[in-house]
């Protein structure tokens, strides 16, 4: 024993219980990953996740050797502001990592890192809420069923959804927990305002949704804490004495407006550019029952149930808070308004909730049994030594506490394996499993990581993964020579969902402008929500695919499988669009009759899958990236920013002989002002020769032979961008930039806007501010002849 090292001898039996489940929780997941693929040097791939590639590989390469976290990416939508409107944390996590290890090590590690953390954080949860042992680790080891649950496959926070591409929120959910935890402990101590709102922040910069749900965790928790004493809500000795409320209002107070003042960076731009973010018109599910309570889920929903009334008789502080805050996640998933929130998106906190709430429950059951039989084996001596069988010195010295704590967490995490991996081992009967509300079947999410972790490269020896690496690598190659040889340009690719089982995702191609670092961009992207440009590209797809996504609800899209490739060419020109990329026999055939365009390379053919394909490459003709406009834009009036605009333009994308007159949102007194987008005005002018373009990352500069008259520049308008030499620019028809030169020589630049400056100015008087805390308490604790009471008294 004297060999042990007295560190190793002070693990508590409790402690070495929550190291085995969180151990346990860990392995299964682990393995699920396949641990050679994750490591192995391939480009993840597989839904979302195959093409935020891009975005993450932008940062690394183009933001952060500027100093920047959010920025202009070209790569997509003819441009967007890249993390302004979407979650920084992940993908700034691997570019980092990237720094170290490749990048595409790094990528993959990251996208698992929020599932790994998930059952440490649930333990911090339980163990700053101070519970008693085991419940941390019953917390824990409720993750676990949670992380492989079938129920939903693309809304957040479980493994089939991380692997589709919501890993941010897997990372924020988990932080999640860790913020509402440090909120706990403080409202009870007072202390750790830092902490807490660095926390809280941390959350919000990984994803808004756990963010809004950690926020409503806290509030809850506030309200519980400020409920009268007499009602009895607590844990036990083990949480310490509440607060007085204005302490706990004045923790809570300091604490959400540091972390508000730490977030402002990100939040006051992401508020103000909202009437240039797109509500992508998804409708709320009506259904609810069966997504509440899901057959496969039958018994872990009715062991929620029994925890909440559990909850309220033994008055606990944890289980009540836990219990009211699923309670209100099924009731938010139900009574959503239809608005930009779809209610699918509520589920995994109504799910998380429930499983964590079971356990709960299970550790308390372990609990309740360990102090009964300790009042049972009490009773027991003291009826031995009343009938003289024993002596008052063999009575039972070693609580069942202890051995209870390590026995419980054991338990729960064995449990949480046994729900688990039936399903991914087919051990047990289908419908055994079935009688026991346990989904049936082999648990997919083994396939699903293999099937990504492999990558767009493929790994020898997991052949029901290959993807057609070749025919892939030879496409991006021959984007890759016409952007030498034609110049650099915005591409439009037909879009077909038989692309996930060549490349890996039907979105591979939105990859472009990573194969040729920012030469050829993908119209096609991500983030739908970041560009108001989005709407005309899922129309232009619809137009130039066979079979097109239709991605976006309620635009006036043709029929399906009746792509009209001549319009969908004219609608390239307006938004200069340089490449088509084709390859349906019917979109080919269409585009080699039209005059738009010009064949000028092809690959192929390529057979995988029983399919034979060949790709066509087309360069559109008269599709300059600045023009000179020959009539004035008109001003209208009755427009805003939002929908109103969005479904006027929409309109005039649809209807060609409008062409000759852009509407505009804004514009200098020259342009006619009309009332309704129905009375636009024709004024002719002479145009602009327009010569010299240069277009880099977040600029673009030209020259103009005449000045005074309006020129449009085909990217993407966001209020960030700023002109020299011109005035504007200027938002016109669809979501373009405008603008009238004053001097022959115009440059535009992506810079700042009042909100971005006075967010980053925040942030930082908050970090200075924290340092020089910091720093001022270490300084304290540093001088001579001051004791560590009266330090602590004066924090």
């Amino acid at each position: 024993m004297s060999s042990i090292p007295r560190r190793i001898r002070r693990i508590s039996r409790a402690t070495l219980g929550a190291w085995f489940a969180i151990a346990a929780v860990l392995a299964v997941t682990i393995w699920a990953l396949h641990p050679s693929l994750l490591f192995a040097n391939t480009l993840d791939t597989g839904g979302d996740t195959g093409s935020h590639v891009a975005t993450a590989w932008f940062l690394r390469a183009d933001l952060l050797p500027h100093g920047q976290l959010t920025g202009w990416y070209p790569g997509w939508f003819d441009g967007f502001p890249v993390y302004t409107f979407y979650f920084v944390l992940s993908d700034l996590l691997a570019a980092l990592a990237s720094y170290v290890i490749p990048f595409t090590v790094a990528f993959k590690l990251t996208t698992v890192l929020g599932s790994l953390l998930l059952p440490v954080c649930a333990y911090g949860l339980g163990r700053l809420f101070r519970l008693r042992a085991p419940l941390p680790a019953c917390l824990a080891a409720a993750t676990l069923p949670f992380l492989f649950e079938p129920s939903f496959t693309i809304d957040g926070g479980n493994l089939y959804s991380t692997m589709a591409g919501e890993y941010a929120f897997s990372l924020s959910l988990a932080l999640a927990l860790l913020a509402i935890g440090l909120f706990a402990r403080g409202m009870r101590t007072g202390r750790g305002v830092i902490i807490s709102a660095v926390a809280l922040s941390a959350t919000l910069m990984a994803h808004l949704l756990p963010w809004l749900w950690a926020v409503a965790g806290i509030g809850v928790l506030t309200l519980l804490e400020l409920l009268p004493r007499r009602l009895g809500i607590d844990d036990g000795p083990l949480l310490g004495q509440p607060q007085p409320r204005r302490t706990v209002i004045s923790f809570v107070a300091r604490a959400s407006l540091l972390s508000l003042a730490l977030s402002a960076w990100w939040l006051l731009p992401w508020i103000a550019g909202q009437p240039y973010a797109l509500n992508l018109g998804y409708v709320n599910d009506k259904v609810y029952l069966p997504w509440l309570y899901p057959h496969a889920d039958l018994v872990m929903l009715k062991v929620a149930i029994a925890a909440l009334v559990v909850a309220w008789l033994k008055r606990s502080r944890f289980g009540i808070w836990l219990t009211t805050l699923t309670v209100l996640a099924g009731l938010a998933f139900r009574f959503d308004p239809q608005w930009s929130l779809w209610n699918e998106r509520i589920l995994p906190f109504w799910f998380l909730g429930a499983w964590l709430a079971s356990g709960w429950l299970f550790g308390v059951a372990v609990v309740t049994a360990a102090q009964w039989w300790g009042r049972r084996t009490e009773t027991r001596w003291i009826a031995s030594v009343h009938l003289s069988r024993r002596t008052v010195a063999s009575r039972p010295t070693r609580p069942p506490g202890p051995v209870a704590a390590l026995s419980g967490a054991v338990a729960a995490a064995l449990v949480a394996v046994l729900i688990v991996l039936p399903p991914m081992t087919s051990a047990i009967p289908a419908s055994a499993l079935k009688a026991i509300g346990i989904s049936s079947g082999p648990n997919a999410v083994p396939n699903w990581t293999a099937y990504n972790f492999t990558g767009y490269q493929g790994v020898k020896g997991w052949t029901a993964d290959e993807k057609d690496w070749v025919q892939y690598h030879a496409v991006v190659q021959m984007m890759a020579r016409a952007g030498v040889t034609h110049g650099c340009g915005q591409s439009m690719w037909e879009y077909n969902t038989a692309l996930e089982t060549t490349f890996g995702t039907p979105e591979a191609l939105m990859l472009l402008p990573f194969w040729t670092n920012n030469c050829i961009g993908s119209m096609e992207g991500l983030y739908f929500e970041s560009s108001a440009t989005t709407p005309y590209h899922f129309l232009n797809q619809s137009e130039l695919s066979v079979a097109p996504s239709d991605a976006m609800a309620g635009l006036p899209y043709p029929p399906s499988g009746s792509p009209d490739v001549e319009l969908g060419l004219e609608h390239l020109q307006l938004l200069g669009v340089r490449y088509f990329l084709a390859f349906s026999p019917a979109v080919v055939r269409q585009a080699l009759r039209s005059p738009l365009v010009t064949q000028i390379a092809t690959t192929g053919p390529f057979t995988y899958g029983g399919t034979t394909t060949t790709w066509h490459l087309f360069l559109v003709k008269d599709a300059p990236v600045v023009v000179g406009l020959s009539s004035l834009p008109n001003i209208v009036t009755s427009l805003t920013t939002g929908t109103a605009w969005q479904n006027a333009n929409v309109r005039w994308w649809l209807t060609p002989s409008k062409w000759d007159v852009a509407l505009a949102a804004s514009g200098p007194p020259s342009w006619p002002k009309v009332a309704s987008p129905a009375r636009t005005r024709l004024v002719r002018v002479a145009p602009a020769a327009v010569t010299d373009v240069r277009q880099g990352i977040s600029s673009i500069s030209f020259h103009v032979s005449r000045t005074g008259v309006p020129v449009v520049v085909r990217t993407s308008y966001y209020p960030r961008w700023h002109v020299t030499g011109a005035l504007g620019p200027y938002r016109v028809s669809p979501n373009l930039l405008a603008v009238v030169p004053t001097s022959t020589s115009v440059e535009l630049d992506y810079g700042s806007t009042p909100a971005q400056t006075v967010g980053v100015l925040v942030t930082w008087v908050a970090v200075l501010g924290i340092v020089g805390m910091l720093g001022f308490r270490a300084w304290r604790r540093r001088r001579p002849g001051q004791s560590s009471r009266q330090i602590q008294h004066a924090e």
